[in-house]
């Protein structure tokens, strides 16, 4: 229901609709996709911001699957079309043009144009732009037919609890079991009998059969994502499961061990000659090779294997390591949720402690002002004496301007417990600039996280370029912890630069950037990045006990 009232906000300003109703549908579809109901289950207009003509086009959508009003917006914008908005820097009125004026249809169409000189002397498209249009249709291309890690597990999940009665053992594998940011295809790999291919292929997320066998079937949803499931003999579980894990990189490097003892290994086991060494778990697998088991974030034979080999392998930081959330929001600025609200989530997970850090003033479009921030800490006092058992920290997430400077001066800054400071505008900005922006956020000495470090959106935006040797060293120096924003769209600080900062000495925060109840569950998802950057719990500040908290905030 989010996607959709997305979808039909985008053609809705794409075909020239008001600006202040396609703000309203986009409020809508973020306060459905923040909701922690069911959303069939309650009454659509209990929901927050959703007002009658919207809550008629979601009980419509509930009914049928879509609304008329964005079944008659999709006839009039075709798919390519669409698809260029998701071309970086070209927005919905830019594509809107092109397809009016030029006939561009779509993103390989727009690349076609630019190569022949057709947008040679229009407005808005000087070299620069063609430039940078010409790099976004490349990563465009690389990323289209991916997913982010939390489409992809949600997915996965909802798969496996769909068959789960009809198996003995079932598991996702491949590039989502090693926690990769983005994903292709998921792989499922089950115990079970064949008829559980049939019933795969009746359930509501099959959009179409590619293929089907007793021992593989290949589906795609309706989102376009293909799902292929297995099924492997009981007593090859382990066998199979290494093996569809991968890294492809990491199974050639095994096999070339396996070589050189004489064996063999497939999905099916490790064998000397018919005799079978290992087959029924992982750990065996890795054992009869001498080596420790290796967790599947660490797959990408990156020195995991050599590692594994001495017994070396780092004590990966875990979700029950984590004792709080150090980055979310509340409705005082773009979050869905009351402060309330969010507290009491917090709680419920277990935190140790919880921090709200709602934007500050510079992103004028949140109006946040110093009395409701102050406002704010107040209500905070209050609520800290229903929850004595979890410290509620009072915190703000500043605007790190073009020139290094933050939204509040140092004497309104020294009253938050936490800043977390992170780039918002201004991503184009020359590698020498932004490295000297970012260098002079960790210098200040109010800012304890650099939020969202590279600013990337998964597929969507690319990283800002700097020079992120430089940028570590300097938040090593200065003591400044670089975030790990878990939400999945982000996973930023990405998984080469966490193993490149923990080289020079860096702490990391793992932050679920909540903006609704369901959100501070992601945290999961920046564990599965810090894993991949080889983290251990005392890498991560907020795995630490308040104690040792206040200290580093403090320090």
């Amino acid at each position: 229901m989010a996607a959709a009232l997305e979808e039909y906000a985008e053609l809705f300003a794409m075909t020239g609709g008001d600006a202040f109703r396609v703000r309203s549908y986009q409020k809508a579809a973020k306060a459905i996709a923040g909701f922690p109901e069911d959303i069939a289950s309650v009454p659509v207009r209990s929901v927050p911001g959703v007002g009658e003509a919207i809550a008629k086009k979601v009980e419509e959508y509930l009914g049928r699957g879509s609304f008329r009003q964005l079944d008659d917006l999709r006839g009039k914008v075709p798919e390519g079309v669409r698809r260029l908005t998701r071309v970086p820097s070209l927005g919905p009125k830019k594509a809107v043009f092109l397809f009016q004026e030029l006939g561009i249809d779509s993103p390989e169409a727009l690349g076609e144009a630019i190569r022949q000189g057709r947008l040679k002397g229009v407005k808005g498209f000087g070299a620069k732009t063609e430039e940078n249009l010409l790099k976004g249709i490349e990563q465009l291309g690389r990323t289209d037919a991916r997913v982010h890690t939390g489409v992809a597990m949600d997915l996965a999940e909802r798969i496996i609890a769909s068959l789960r009665d009809g198996a003995e053992r079932i598991a996702y594998a491949g590039s989502l079991r090693r926690m990769k940011d983005s994903v292709g295809d998921i792989d499922i790999l089950a115990v079970a009998p064949e008829t559980l291919m049939d019933v795969f292929k009746a359930q509501p997320y099959v959009a179409e059969v590619i293929a089907s066998g007793e021992k593989k079937t290949s589906i795609r949803t309706p989102q376009g994502v293909q799902v292929d499931l297995r099924l492997v003999p009981a007593e090859s579980w382990g066998a199979g499961l290494q093996y569809f894990t991968g890294s492809q990189a990491h199974n050639v490097h095994l096999r070339e061990i396996v070589v050189k003892k004489g064996w063999k290994l497939s999905e099916y086991g490790l064998f000397d000659g018919e005799r079978v060494i290992a087959a029924e778990s992982e750990e065996d697998i890795y054992r009869a090779l001498g080596m420790e088991w290796i967790p599947p974030a660490l797959r990408e034979d990156g020195g995991e294997i050599q590692a594994a080999l001495k017994g070396g392998l780092p004590a990966l930081v875990t979700v029950d390591d984590l004792k709080g959330d150090l980055h979310t929001h509340t409705d005082l600025t773009d979050g869905i949720a009351s402060l309330e609200e969010m507290v009491a989530a917090a709680r419920a997970r277990g935190h140790s402690y919880y921090a709200v850090t709602d934007h500050a003033p510079d992103l004028a479009m949140h109006r946040m002002t110093l009395d409701k921030a102050l406002a704010q800490r107040e209500e905070i006092r209050r609520l800290q004496g229903r929850y004595p058992d979890m410290r509620i920290l009072h915190g703000t997430e500043l605007n790190i301007g073009p020139d290094g400077s933050v939204d509040w001066p140092a004497e309104i800054l020294s009253g938050f417990d936490v800043c977390v400071a992170s780039v918002h505008s201004h991503f184009g900005q020359p590698r020498e600039e932004m490295t000297r922006r970012l260098i002079a956020a960790c210098e200040n000495p109010h800012v304890h996280i650099i939020g969202h470090p590279t600013t990337r959106l998964v597929g969507r935006r690319p990283q800002v370029d700097a020079d992120w040797e430089a940028v570590f060293r300097a938040a090593a120096r200065t003591g400044t912890a670089m975030e790990i924003d878990a939400f999945p769209d982000r996973a930023d600080l990405p998984a080469d630069l966490v193993r490149l900062a923990r080289h020079h000495g860096v702490r990391f925060s793992i932050d679920s950037d909540a903006h609704a109840v369901p959100h501070l569950a992601n945290q999961r998802f920046g564990v599965g990045t810090a894993q991949r950057g080889w983290l251990t719990a005392d890498d991560v500040i907020n795995t630490w006990p308040l104690e040792r908290l206040l200290d580093f905030l403090n320090g």
